[in-house]
């Protein structure tokens, strides 16, 4: 386990910074991850790290920028020691689906599919059960 683990993830009171999982449903600890990748420059120290689910994770990757259709280009990825969550994404308590508030929303879930069918399904159940968002 990642050395950073205890106090990244208490920051992220448990949940992925990006598509805000709950950790408490999945039977293994998220992932510490590089908001700016160490490929890219990033460093390796407290600020730069993020609590991942799996597959925010493996979406991102080294990535950092994503595409909004509504402004047809580019845009950063949102970016938890920086931007609110609730700033950026609503969630629609029907359906589960995450709705963006800004290009950098948008871009960050059109790029980590946050709104997958898989995503979805389980959002709805974790809705049922009380524990999103």
């Amino acid at each position: 386990m990642n050395q950073h683990y205890p106090l990244v993830a208490l920051r992220a009171r448990h949940r992925c910074e990006y598509c805000h999982a709950p950790e408490s449903v999945f039977n293994f600890p998220f992932e510490v991850e590089h908001i700016m990748p160490l490929a890219l420059g990033g460093l390796d120290d407290e600020v730069n790290l993020a609590l991942a689910c799996r597959a925010c994770n493996l979406y991102k990757g080294k990535r950092i920028t994503g595409v909004d259709a509504e402004v047809e280009g580019s845009v950063p990825f949102f970016h938890p020691r920086e931007q609110q969550w609730e700033d950026h994404f609503r969630v629609d308590l029907a359906t589960g689906v995450l709705v963006g508030l800004s290009s950098v929303a948008r871009a960050t879930i059109n790029s980590l599919h946050l709104n997958s069918r898989s995503q979805l399904l389980a959002r709805q159940q974790w809705i049922q059960l009380g524990v999103f968002p």
